[in-house]
Order: structure tokens, then sequence, then C-alpha cells
């Protein structure tokens, strides 16, 4: 379901996302604290989780909604993060919605990144290339896992 005149080469984003995801990782290791408490490596494991979707959606660039809406919330993240710190912290409390009449297609649009904003043929398409990258982020995570660990 790609337009005409564009091709899907899963292995260029996989290269993009591979050497985009490990400068990050570097600079993390470079940058990381010295001590292990519980806390420090929640907020390195947070760190990951979004240097690897920033990886993707970079890898990808802004042709898909998805990549898109992580793009923007993440420049969003960024430039609050430094009012946030100013901020006394608080803790957010999770409100989860009761598991009323939802429909199998808005539970769909709350898992891809911009999915609320988009038809259901968008939605299909959108969600085939999220999945596809979120795979292709799955392989070479466990690639570097399997190398590390050797």
């Amino acid at each position: 379901m790609t337009p005409k005149g564009v091709t899907l080469n899963t292995n260029s984003h996989k290269i993009k996302f591979a050497r985009r995801f490990i400068r990050t990782l570097l600079k993390m290791r470079k940058n990381a604290p010295s001590s292990s408490s519980i806390e420090e490596i929640r907020k390195r494991s947070q760190r990951i989780k979004i240097a690897a979707y920033s990886s993707m959606a970079h890898a990808v660039g802004s042709r898909r909604a998805w990549s898109r809406a992580i793009l923007f919330k993440l420049r969003n993240r960024a430039r609050h993060h430094g009012m946030m710190r100013r901020r006394s912290m608080k803790k957010r409390v999770i409100k989860n919605d009761p598991p009323g009449d939802q429909s199998q297609t808005n539970k769909l649009r709350q898992l891809v990144p911009g999915g609320k904003a988009m038809d259901m043929c968008s939605l299909l398409e959108e969600t085939a290339h999220y999945i596809s990258c979120l795979s292709t982020q799955v392989k070479v995570m466990q690639t570097i896992a399997d190398h590390l660990s050797k």
C-alpha cells in the first residue's frame, strides 16, 4: 500500500535506526551516573525506551503520521522538561478508564501514535508500518544484546 514511486526498504530503516540508537546509547553510557540505585536504573531504562522510539521515528522520517506524532511528542517533552524540573515533583496518578464499550478501532487508535486523527484506511496502513518498524526495532535490540552478551 505504498504510494507510487515510493519504495519501502526496511533494511535502510534498520541501518538508520541501528546507527542512531547505538550512537545514543554510547552517549548515555558516557554520561551515566556511577550509582546503580533502583531509581537510577528506572531512569536509565526510560531513557533507553525514549532513545529507541526517537531513533526509529528519525529513521522513518516525517513520511509517516506515527513518526511525526512521536517526534512532536518528544520535542514537546524536551521543551517542557526544563519547566518540570523547576516545579516540585509530584507523583502522577495514572487514570485507567473503565473497560466499557470501546470499539476495537478506538483501541487501535490509542495504540498507534497519532492514530486519533486518522481515518480507518490511514489507520490500518499506519498500523501495518508501525508494527513492521517495531519488529525491526526488536530485531536490532536483540542483535545488540546478543553481541554484548558474548
